[in-house]
């Protein structure tokens, strides 16, 4: 089997100018020298790689999403996406740690004062502290307005109480952005906060334990009484909710990204297996019914990778984007999954085993169809821009 050709099916010298083909080859250069080599470890010992993001904050990737007055990378989507993706082809819970920061980054340049934004956007640029994104609680994930999560106001404070849930970050982060209602009756009430992580009353639970993405340091977020000043108050009160699904639509383009970004590791190590395994006289390579996965596999890459393009765009143009990112997000996902699986059984038994990288990428995938808004929920988002 010839060797793969990326131009072929990846990013072609068309599809991307100078300046994001020089990001590109840098941000892939750190994804296989820096990120891959520690990604089974720390999968195996479910830790995260502090090492590994100490390196993404000497590439200004920390500062990502950051005004370029505070220091920040200011980059566009396009560019956001094409990060992403180049890191998630590393490791996915890399990818993840970061797009989640530049959650709560993109959060506080948005919505913070300029005081706010000065406090803490500097230090955020620079990796630490770790930002982390707190809407999902127990009974509300697809649906946030059932968050049972407080802020009573007192005087010029507001006193934060609940539970957040699956909070990426949690046990890392020095910062968290976090929607309550400020009347537990009202559904309409979400607001949004910033509230450091040395707060009295603000804790982290254990690590989740999950099929995949072991390594992204995942946890239950207890705010017991948190006493959170009047100007850390992000939003407006009853603006949290919108403001949420603002900023997640980026988060979708970004996690759509990192699913094609696995699933084109996937791919490359499916590809060189297939290039080395000899069965029946020859390179499995060879056999048409392999040779037909791999085109089956190529064109679903691809197609989730126009559709991650054209969603960023179209943010880029100050369009409405969540139609297309909800349509890459979805079609991106599960081609993950469906890319990770052909990439398991190309290999066989070997594929199996956690030895092999496409074990840990078939496990992984999973998420992508499920975290920033699950795949029924995409189609829903879909169907009602469609069909009203």
């Amino acid at each position: 089997m010839a060797k793969a050709n990326p131009d072929v099916y990846g990013h072609s010298a068309s599809m991307l100018d100078e300046e994001e083909r020089a990001i590109r080859e840098v941000v892939r250069e750190f994804a296989v020298e820096e990120v891959r080599p520690g990604a089974r470890e720390a999968d195996e010992t479910e830790t995260f790689p502090e090492e590994t993001w100490d390196g993404l904050a000497d590439l200004d990737l920390t500062g990502l999403t950051v005004p370029a007055e505070y220091g920040g990378f200011d980059a566009d989507r396009r560019t956001y996406a094409l990060v992403n993706e180049e890191l998630a082809y590393g490791q996915l819970a890399v990818a993840t740690a970061l797009s989640v920061h530049c959650l709560a980054t993109s959060c506080i340049a948005e919505f913070g004062d300029d005081d706010v934004r000065a406090e803490w956007l500097p230090e955020m640029v620079d990796g630490r502290p770790v930002g982390a994104f707190c809407l999902s609680e127990p009974q509300a994930g697809s649906n946030p307005a059932e968050m049972r999560t407080t802020a009573r106001r007192d005087g010029d404070e507001y006193v934060l109480n609940g539970d957040k849930q699956w909070i990426t970050n949690g046990e890392r982060a020095g910062v968290y952005v976090v929607f309550a209602k400020t009347d537990a009756d009202d559904p309409g009430s979400v607001t949004q906060f910033l509230v450091p992580a040395d707060f009295d009353g603000v804790e982290a639970g254990r690590t989740e334990e999950k099929l995949g993405l072991r390594a992204s340091d995942t946890t239950q977020m207890t705010f017991d009484g948190v006493r959170v000043p009047e100007p850390y108050r992000l939003t407006p009160e009853g603006e949290g909710l919108g403001a949420a699904f603002r900023i997640l639509t980026g988060g979708r383009i970004a996690i759509a990204a990192q699913a094609v970004g696995l699933a084109q590791a996937a791919f490359d190590e499916a590809a060189a297996y297939a290039d080395e395994r000899e069965q029946f006289g020859g390179p499995i390579g060879d056999i048409q019914s392999i040779r037909h996965k791999f085109a089956d596999m190529a064109t679903q890459i691809q197609a989730s990778r126009l559709l991650v393009r054209e969603a960023a765009r179209q943010s880029d143009a100050g369009e409405s984007p969540g139609l297309a990112a909800s349509m890459a997000k979805y079609f991106a996902s599960e081609a993950a999954v469906d890319v990770t699986n052909e990439a398991v059984q190309i290999h066989g038994g070997y594929g199996y085993m956690s030895e092999f990288d496409v074990e840990r990428f078939y496990r992984d995938a999973k998420i992508t169809t499920i975290y920033e808004g699950t795949s029924e929920i995409q189609k829903k988002i879909i169907a009602r821009n469609l069909l009203g």
